[in-house]
């Protein structure tokens, strides 16, 4: 079996596709165009772990002819940043999201290739979102017990919450690569299966304000920089439910084991209610861990692209894949921090920023 990644150098690609390798007689190829600072770092581990790298580009349809054939497109390739366009031109995440994804879904059905597609939370409108009955529950917003909705409850957001309304041009993308999935299954009889993501997080991610808040708290808590509580009040109560990347590849192992029943489905997948986590209550895990406080700023102005709360309501794919996530908050920072401090010598240039503000919750997951 040989299987394309593609963003293969990226975190969450990049440990997948180490994970698929350790498969009996499997094939690797990791596809990626390393525009992401921190990326370059993903490449001794490929090596080491028997991956194949090939360089190149889902807006170029030639960069994929050149992998040849494969049996299973996993695409974790994307400008993941929900604040992209924002104050200039969305060419790149346009053509890099939806005209990428055309290409990845050519690729596989010239191949006739399975398709584990993943796309993210913020195809749901942030008018939505915010909209949301909150109540402030000590450091945190939350849900109330007993209210629910179409799609929300006090377990989190299903995928039967409603999609009318404007989402970012992240968001609108990875809507319009799901409805392109799900044409060419129709059409041309792929096998297919989308995962919409929240966030995702574990060692080996490159945090950034727009995205990976966890490791990014984590590393200016140790290596140094300031941080800020940005919108809804300034006061980092806004909330999002976190994902081990461990558990995000049992979630794939399993997908990849039973795609016909899986095949056409469009799942929630993240850590769900119990692995949620506010930025005030992170402060915390993160003071205790690294035995120190730094500068935390409040501002009340709020990105137009934010939203106070996401969490993942699992039912779904728990029922239909018997898959729910293992490991906790504690579990998560316990192996970032290790992380962290084993490799500081490489991150802290990247990931330390003494002068760098770091803003509020991220767009992806």
């Amino acid at each position: 079996m040989r299987i394309l990644v593609t963003g293969g150098a990226g975190f969450v690609g990049s440990n997948l596709a180490l994970r698929l390798k350790r498969l009996p007689s499997t094939d690797v190829c990791a596809f990626d165009n390393l525009r992401r600072r921190g990326s370059e770092l993903a490449l001794p581990r490929l090596r080491d772990g028997g991956v194949e790298f090939v360089h190149g580009d889902v807006r170029v349809p030639s960069d994929l002819s050149d992998v040849g054939p494969f049996d299973l497109l996993l695409e974790c390739s994307a400008e993941p940043s929900v604040q992209a366009g924002y104050g200039g031109s969305p060419s790149y995440v346009l053509d890099t999201n939806l005209q990428g994804t055309i290409h990845c879904l050519e690729a596989a059905r010239t191949h006739r290739a399975d398709v584990i597609f993943l796309s993210t939370s913020r195809v749901y409108p942030i008018k939505g979102l915010r909209e949301l009955p909150l109540v402030r529950e000590g450091d945190r917003f939350d849900l109330p017990v007993h209210a629910s909705g179409t799609g929300w409850s006090h377990r989190g957001i299903s995928s039967d919450f409603p999609l009318g309304g404007h989402r970012s041009m992240y968001g609108a993308t990875k809507l319009a690569s799901e409805l392109l999935v799900e044409e060419y299954r129709a059409m041309y009889g792929l096998r297919a299966v989308v995962n919409r993501c929240g966030v995702i997080s574990g060692p080996w991610q490159m945090g950034k304000v727009d995205q990976g808040f966890v490791v990014l708290w984590a590393a200016r808590h140790l290596f140094g920089g300031r941080l800020r509580y940005s919108g809804f009040g300034g006061h980092g109560l806004q909330v999002r439910d976190v994902l081990h990347v461990e558990d995000l590849w049992e979630l794939i192992l399993t997908e990849m084991h039973n795609l016909p029943a899986c095949d056409g489905q469009v799942f929630n997948v993240g850590g769900g209610r119990e692995r949620s986590v506010s930025l005030l209550e992170l402060t915390g895990m993160c003071q205790e861990r690294s035995g120190r406080q730094i500068e935390i700023a409040g501002d009340p102005e709020t990105n137009p692209a934010d939203v106070p709360y996401y969490v993942t309501d699992n039912t779904q794919i728990a029922a239909a894949a018997a898959w729910v996530p293992r490991r906790n908050m504690e579990m998560l920072l316990e192996d970032i921090f290790s992380w962290l401090r084993r490799e500081q010598a490489y991150l802290e240039p990247i990931l330390g920023g003494p002068t760098t503000p770091a803003s509020a919750l991220p767009g992806k997951s």
